[in-house]
């Protein structure tokens, strides 16, 4: 990582969020959803404090939709069209539409009596191979180098001429987007290809603009750019939170990246609120974007307070920080855990051999866990696969491996053993390929499971990627310690180097790996001056073992507050539907007037959307109309644009 720009330590109470102004701030992915009542949950529709407003089917595809946004004004809103497979959007009449994108909503008409029906009155193209997904913004700026509503665009790969980096768009007429910047942001030394990025969010101070970016090649690194011109963007600082041990690896919370990320102004000072993932939620002074102020972050416990209560259980927390909102007051924030694996694994155990013990390991993120098998356990003797990847050396199938077959024991599966990568191996000159790449070769040879191994690092964990499943296997991975021990490969403790002396087609010692159940992803909410969690919240159906597969994903994913109530707060929940929660305060809506002691606060549920057919909410965003009543709009992945309009 290049560091532009150093982060000055402010101690809490040096710097002290009572200064902030807290009291009075200034101005400022999944199964099928469709078709079946198969594969997801269903609902009967809206209750409580949610009532649907209007539907505008954009897609009959699955998952093609990522986030929504909608203009400062509330007239426009912006859907993320995250491609297909092969980034090209639904066909129409036998052909296909533009490269992933942004689709452009008219909604100027859902505050009115009678509704005017929200109608597509545009589509703005990503680079080829290249689309959006979490990093859709609009937002007014009022530089003295422009003034107009600006569309922020992330830009991640899904093919081989991608671009990263983020684009922005003049949209102040939505019916004529104009390209502001394409594809600007970090790059690695050396490299003339800018990196990739999950999220994006911009803010206005007046005198200047900026845009903040999460980074998917430096996943630690927080870049900020300013666009005060939108059309000269310039990297101005890069932080990495770690520097200020907002990591927890003594819980095993070893993945504390950067996921997404927003600003608000208190008083004379903006801050940033962070979702850093393992390294929970984090507060930076961004007053002087070049020279931030480390505030303060969030601690995850010992025990998981939601999974204590919920299911009785002790576990330590997966961590998995990934978007937050404050409400309008600014004094408290909610955060979303985003957790697609319902069931943890339980330790790697080598039951044979001279290493036999337990090991560490994990879900990869888009395979199945072991609790997808029938025992719930991942069990049998393994066997090494290379790497796995299309253009590496073809895996044999179990058939090919002689005895092995017969070694199985009742209950077992085949196991096939891949090393990330390849990276650094002089071996193998072939391109890494993602984790569901590998797992897909294995699946067309015929193995039930791959055993995935981290290859040459330091720190050694059970780290091995995640992405690119298209095949329901059971996929685990565990460390490269591990791995030499499984095939009693020296050296067995490192240092390790390339190339491995293991043949394709070895067997190696039997493993079981067991399943703990942990639900879904869920909700918290935090005081802001003190960072101390107050309460949290899931659904129901996200705690209970009975609804860990065929129901959907079960997982919260976003969180827009209500720009009028303090108290209230709109969830998007995946299968879960659309959920509106409020924050109760000693049995009372919670007031900034009234409330001065939040330890009473905690999370209600009080409205929500589920269709019969199902529903894939993914973003969530909310305003006011111009009838005074706050709207909510929600993108379903598997059809398009959703209107709520809170009664």
């Amino acid at each position: 990582m290049q560091r532009r720009a150093s982060l000055i330590t402010a101690a809490v109470c040096a710097l002290g969020l009572t200064t902030l102004g807290l009291s009075a701030p200034a101005a400022a992915h999944p199964d099928d959803q469709h078709g079946t009542l198969e594969g997801h949950l269903t609902g009967d529709g809206e209750w409580g404090k949610i009532d649907l407003k209007a539907v505008l089917e954009l897609t009959e595809t699955d998952d093609l939709i990522a986030d929504v946004t909608v203009s400062p004004d509330g007239n426009t809103a912006y859907l993320a069209n995250w491609g297909e497979p092969d980034c090209a959007g639904p066909e129409t009449g036998g052909q296909k539409s533009p490269d992933a994108g942004a689709y452009i909503v008219d909604i100027s008409g859902v505050d009115q009596d009678p509704l005017i029906e929200p109608e597509l009155i545009g589509f703005i193209p990503s680079h080829q191979d290249t689309r959006p997904g979490e990093g859709m913004q609009v937002i007014e700026l009022t530089t003295d180098r422009f003034t107009g509503d600006v569309l922020v665009m992330n830009n991640e790969p899904c093919g081989k001429n991608a671009k990263g980096g983020v684009s922005l768009w003049d949209v102040t007429d939505p019916s004529d987007p104009k390209r502001l910047a394409a594809n600007v942001g970090d790059k690695e030394p050396g490299s003339s290809d800018v990196n990739q990025i999950h999220s994006a969010f911009a803010w206005d101070t007046g005198d200047h603009a900026y845009v903040v970016l999460t980074d998917n090649v430096e996943g630690q690194d927080v870049d900020i750019l300013d666009i005060t011109n939108p059309k000269r963007p310039k990297l101005i600082a890069e932080y990495d939170l770690n520097d200020f041990d907002v990591d927890q690896p003594e819980l095993g919370l070893t993945d504390s990246f950067l996921h997404d990320m927003v600003v608000k102004q208190f008083g004379d000072q903006w801050i940033m609120l962070l979702s850093y993932w393992d390294g929970g939620f984090v507060l930076l002074d961004v007053t002087d974007p070049a020279n931030a102020e480390f505030i303060a972050d969030t601690d995850f416990p010992e025990v998981d307070p939601e999974l204590l209560e919920s299911l009785g259980v002790s576990l330590t927390p997966e961590g998995n920080a990934h978007q937050a909102e404050f409400t309008i007051d600014g004094n408290l924030f909610i955060g979303t855990d985003e957790d697609f694996a319902p069931y943890r694994t339980d330790a790697l155990n080598i039951t044979t051999g001279e290493y036999a013990g337990e090991y560490e390991s994990v879900i990869v993120p888009g395979g199945q866990p072991p609790a997808a098998l029938e025992d719930l356990t991942l069990s049998g003797p393994v066997v090494y696969g290379g790497y796995g990847c299309p253009d590496s050396e073809p895996l044999p199938s179990p058939e090919d491996i002689p005895g092995y077959l017969e070694s199985l024991e009742e209950g077992d599966e085949t196991i096939i053993v891949l090393q990330r990568g390849p990276t650094g191996d002089p071996s193998a000159t072939e391109e890494a390929c993602f984790p569901g790449e590998k797992a897909h070769e294995a699946a067309l040879a015929g193995w039930d499971s791959v055993l995935f191994v981290q290859r040459h690092v330091d720190p050694d964990e059970a780290f091995c990627g995640s992405g690119a499943f298209v095949d329901e296997i059971v996929a685990i991975c565990t460390t490269h310690e591990a791995f030499h021990k499984l095939f009693g490969l020296d050296p067995v403790e490192g240092p390790w180097s390339y190339p491995e002396d293991l043949a394709i087609g070895t067997i190696g010692e039997r493993i079981e790996v067991g399943s703990i159940f942990d639900g879904w992803g869920y909700v918290h909410l935090y005081d802001t001056a003190t960072m101390a969690e107050l309460d949290t919240y899931a659904i129901d159906e996200a705690h209970d073992p009975d609804y860990a597969f065929g129901y959907g994903d079960l997982s919260v994913h976003e969180v827009a507050v209500d720009p009028q109530d303090p108290s209230l707060a709109y969830l998007a929940y995946y299968s879960g539907g659309l959920r509106a929660i409020q924050i109760m305060c000693d049995g009372e809506p919670y007031d900034p007037e009234t409330v001065t002691d939040t330890s009473g606060c905690e999370l209600v549920e009080v409205g929500g959307y589920l269709d019969e057919a199902g529903n894939d909410f993914w973003g969530v965003e909310t305003f006011v109309g111009e009838d005074g009543m706050t709207y909510v709009l929600a993108s379903d992945r598997d059809s398009g644009l959703w209107i709520f309009v809170d009664p």
